[in-house]
């Protein structure tokens, strides 16, 4: 199956040939503007389907919360706030998003969300939070974002860093199927296309192991069956303690 997937890959590879040269001339970045739109409306029936795993995942922030009972919540890559009406009342979130376009759906969110402070948006990369000193949030809540992150390992990076000792990252990410499925032949198959399609999103990754292997103390790690389309089935859901 491996051949037939390389070649089947390769087809697929020329036949995006016209969205290469699309992005090599920069011309993709008229899709950036566009793509806010279908995350917020494809991220309503995302969480209609994972609202029970969403509510589970998110009721341990809780536990996280300082001696004096407040919280601080950064969440990398927030795109239009679909995550807010899972967060506890009265915490503190920090936006962070690399793409500007995503405000006019956050601002829209956060006005149906008014149980939360919201600190401040920051137009910022997972791999650079530069601007976020270090262990100053208690929790950092990162979803269906590592998927797309040129790196890894440096948002992981990040995400220790701004944690303070005893805060925890939270995750929801789609991951490659096992490599005897076919939908791991696919998810292979299709990734040229379906890059361009989700902004840089990447199928194939093996999330799990960066997160195994990025020093924190603990990772409490599910892995899920999720009711979605063959391609992003496939989820590991939980949290990492500094």
């Amino acid at each position: 199956m491996t051949f037939l997937m390389k070649c089947c890959a390769l087809v697929v590879n020329v036949l995006c040939l016209p969205l290469h040269v699309i992005e090599a001339v920069g011309l993709y970045k008229v899709y950036k503007r566009i793509f806010p739109f279908w995350v917020y409306k494809i991220s309503i029936k995302y969480n209609e389907k994972m609202y029970d795993k969403k509510k589970e995942l998110f009721r341990s922030l809780s536990e996280f919360k300082r001696p004096s009972g407040q919280l601080i919540i950064l969440e990398i890559g927030c795109g239009s706030g679909t995550n807010f009406e899972f967060y506890p009342p009265g915490c503190k979130v920090i936006c962070t998003d690399p793409n500007p376009h995503f405000q006019k759906y956050l601002t829209r969110s956060m006005g149906n969300n008014g149980h939360l402070t919201y600190e401040r948006f920051l137009v910022a990369s997972g791999e650079d939070l530069g601007s976020v000193e270090d262990e100053s949030v208690d929790a950092v809540v990162c979803t269906l974002v590592l998927c797309s992150v040129t790196s890894i390992h440096q948002t992981l990076r990040e995400a220790n860093r701004i944690l303070r000792p005893g805060g925890a990252f939270f995750f929801m990410e789609h991951v490659v199927a096992d490599p005897s499925t076919w939908t791991y032949f696919f998810q292979h198959v299709l990734q040229p296309l379906w890059y361009y399609f989700g902004d840089g999103c990447c199928v194939t990754r093996e999330t799990w192991k960066y997160l195994e292997a990025a020093g924190f103390s603990d990772v409490k790690l599910s892995d899920i069956e999720a009711p979605l389309m063959l391609m992003i089935k496939r989820h590991i859901v939980g949290y990492a303690v500094k």
